[in-house]
């Protein structure tokens, strides 16, 4: 166990077991397939697998049955009656039809109830991270249905199933880092999910953006345990070398602006799919209080020039946060005074998000997306952050880039403040900032970013470390929060605006 999980010890029995066993079937070392053996049998030697966490249970008996399955016939009679022991209680097919019958048909009545998430256009609402997480098992479902018994039963063609397939192409900008909303990193690693959806639904286009170089890159490499992919093995089912190289003969089949929709609604912006210089900005609503939720309603994320300017921290570490006194437990709850949101990563202090009085977001509130709209003039998204916030009776977040995507202009207008509230601007970057009255210009790897307040009323910039108040907080090292604030006027309405502009030369800013 570490800390209240088996799961570290599934996953690399999952590597392990899935790794051993298809070299062996492609090289037939015994040394590969014995150890194959030793690590099933070690497993199954386990007193429990831990269902109380169900992931923990559910990749140990996927690794185990992995090995059972393509090993077979390489094993002898008393082993693959341990293993199988093991195994029982998921019912194997071999040893009890009845209950496996039983078992599949539960299966492929109950999977539309997650699926439906990704209604209507493939959104993932716990964002990226755990999309290459979900849909891994999601896809390994579906294969071994059709594998089995040659049908999917109407699964892939569930809403916003197959559209999902361009979903990490669609978040993923030109600096190769993700919108990581939720609880996620920002970095993408290859997954044989997407070369299935490729070979299942004819779409090499969607191995053009970024899937096609992060298989070459995790393929070139050795590696002795450290930053493995557990189910990597099985893209070899699926990986065809696509025909056309480079990204203008086979570039992705996504539009340049996408409004997902869905109970978790984002949407992004880009000026281009072949131009690496591009502008990419992704904004999003939806509620704190949803699967891995963070109180970032309204956030956004920025490219340009290849390079993440406005950044999102991503999660807290899970395990030293529950094995704290203080919070423990308190991280899965969400409501509006848990503990969790004590956690600066998670709260709205660490967002890049529109701060009142220095309130948090409404648990129980959801940011909507009520306009998307683009042109040859570039692009314009409309969030309606409103019941987001207690205190103020309108709060409205627009982005709009230019055609050539070298500018973006995000506009805040914020009405039924009380008279004299504190509205504060946020946006954490990595870059190093240089204020010089309402502008600020931003270095990063020689290019720069230029940041100009240009609404009815102009903040005084801070900039500070991008550091929680608490012992469990992360240190956020090499990131800075860029604030302003103003004050609302007898009118009680607030309205700011930020213009960026990306240049790697001296220009003029015109408002």
């Amino acid at each position: 166990m570490s800390g209240k999980r088996l799961l570290d010890a599934s996953r690399t029995a999952l590597f392990r077991i899935s790794t051993l066993a298809m070299t062996y079937r492609l090289y037939g070392n015994a040394v590969h397939l014995a150890r194959a053996v030793e690590e099933m049998r070690a497993v199954c030697a386990f007193d429990t697998w831990h269902p109380s966490h169900f992931l923990d249970v559910a990749e140990m008996s996927l690794a185990v049955a992995i090995g059972y399955d393509w090993l077979w016939e390489y094993m002898d009679d008393p082993t693959r009656a341990e293993i199988a022991a093991a195994l029982r209680k998921y019912a194997l097919a071999e040893d009890d039809p009845v209950g496996t019958a039983a078992f599949v048909q539960r299966c492929i009545e109950r999977l539309p109830t997650p699926m439906a998430e990704l209604a209507p256009n493939g959104n993932y609402p716990e964002g990226p991270g755990y999309w290459n997480y979900g849909m891994e098992f999601n896809v390994v479902a579906i294969a071994l249905l059709e594998h089995a018994f040659g049908h999917a039963y109407g699964l892939v063609d569930l809403p916003g199933f197959q559209a999902s397939g361009a979903y990490m192409d669609l978040v993923t900008g030109p600096s190769g880092a993700t919108f990581n909303y939720a609880d996620g990193s920002s970095g993408r690693s290859a997954t044989f999910a997407i070369w299935w959806y490729a070979a299942r639904f004819g779409r090499p286009d969607l191995l053009a953006y970024r899937e096609l170089d992060l298989y070459r890159s995790y393929t070139a490499l050795t590696r002795n345990g450290s930053g493995t992919n557990r189910l990597f093995p099985l893209a070899l089912f699926w990986a065809r070398e696509p025909q056309g190289e480079g990204r203008n003969l086979l570039r992705p089949a996504a539009p340049l602006v996408w409004n997902s929709q869905g109970n978790m609604p984002i949407v992004i912006q880009r000026s281009s799919w072949n131009d690496e210089t591009a502008m990419f900005v992704g904004l999003k609503g939806g509620s704190p209080s949803g699967n891995h939720g963070h109180m970032d309603g309204g956030s956004f994320i920025l490219d340009a020039h290849k390079i993440r300017w406005a950044v999102d921290l991503g999660s807290e570490s899970y395990s030293p946060i529950e094995a704290n006194p203080l919070i423990g437990n308190a991280l899965w709850t969400m409501s509006q005074d848990s503990k969790r949101w004590w956690i600066y990563r998670l709260n709205t202090w660490s967002h890049n998000v529109p701060m009142i009085d220095g309130c948090q977001q409404w648990v129980k509130g959801s940011g909507a997306v009520t306009q998307v709209t683009s042109g040859l003039w570039g692009s314009r998204a409309v969030l309606d952050l409103s019941s987001l916030y207690t205190n103020a009776t309108s709060v409205v977040r627009t982005g709009t880039m230019a055609a050539d995507g070298r500018s973006y202009l995000l506009r805040d207008v914020i009405s039924g403040v009380r008279q004299g509230g504190v509205v504060r601007w946020a946006m954490i970057t990595k870059a190093t900032p240089e204020i010089d009255g309402p502008r600020v210009t931003l270095r990063q790897d020689g290019k720069e970013l230029r940041l100009e307040q240009c609404g009815e009323q102009i903040g005084v910039w801070q900039a500070q470390p991008a550091a929680g108040p608490n012992s469990w907080d992360s240190a956020n090292s090499g990131c800075t929060q860029l604030t302003f604030t103003v004050v609302a006027p007898a009118s009680r309405t607030v309205e700011v605006a930020v213009r960026f502009v990306a240049s790697t030369m001296h220009i003029i800013l015109i408002r």
